[in-house]
């Protein structure tokens, strides 16, 4: 699974490591070291992937990735010595798809990459069915979300978070379940990256995100969606 990766890293030498990795599984490798250099980049010849650091000079990683959520749904991996949970959820909340937590060995990092690279390409047959939840569609094929008929731009993460619950409308997903889904088994995502990738979601296909009647919680369970005859 080649790809075209984007690697946004201050540090000359972390960064040169970063691309020899990447570089021996495959993938072509392009380097910047701040978050202007990014968005640059981006809209020069843009990657199937970015993987940036967060402290960075000029613009921040968490700024550079704020500005390319408003105008792209590429992939994006944060790099964060920050280890708080509340910092890395920041990231989530800008609209990142993953983090790797400083110091990481080379190896978690590609098999993070894989990961998101294999679930923004992963083919699927051209009949897999469209899924519907009252006014949500899903269409797996063409990797597209519509609400109301309108198209709805959504990360590679939200687009599978809401895929797995319009495959089960009306049935309730916990967040352990969830986070299998979408991030696969391991020990430094914990299940509060749904809740952030559910209130991404929400602003995107709520009437109004702070009373959702689409993408509803299930106190103590977990989430489902339902269309507006489907709320009970």
């Amino acid at each position: 699974m080649c790809a075209h990766v984007l690697v946004a890293e201050d540090d000359v030498n972390q960064a040169e490591l970063i691309r020899r990795y990447l570089e021996h599984e495959g993938h072509t490798v392009r380097v910047v070291h701040n978050g202007r250099a990014v968005l640059e980049e981006h809209h020069r010849d843009r990657p199937d992937l970015v993987v940036m650091d967060v402290m960075m000079p000029v613009m921040s990683g968490l700024e550079a990735c704020r500005v390319l959520r408003a105008e792209s749904d590429v992939a994006v991996l944060l790099l964060t010595a920050r280890s708080t949970e509340e910092d890395l959820l920041t990231g989530l909340d800008l609209g990142a798809d993953d983090y790797v937590t400083k110091p990481y060995s080379p190896r978690e990092l590609m098999a993070r990459v894989r990961t998101l690279l294999r679930r923004s390409r992963t083919p699927v047959r051209d009949e897999e069915r469209v899924l519907n939840a009252g006014p949500i569609s899903v269409d797996p094929a063409r990797h597209a979300v519509r609400v109301d008929g309108a198209p709805v731009e959504c990360t590679p993460v939200e687009f599978q978070l809401l895929r797995a619950l319009a495959a089960r409308p009306g049935l309730v997903l916990s967040r352990a379940q969830l986070l299998e889904l979408i991030h696969g088994i391991s020990g430094y995502i914990t299940e509060r990256t749904i809740d952030v990738h559910v209130k991404n979601l929400r602003r995107k296909i709520e009437p109004d995100p702070r009373r959702p009647v689409r993408l509803v919680t299930v106190y103590g369970i977990g989430y489902k969606l339902v269309g507006p005859d489907r709320g009970r």
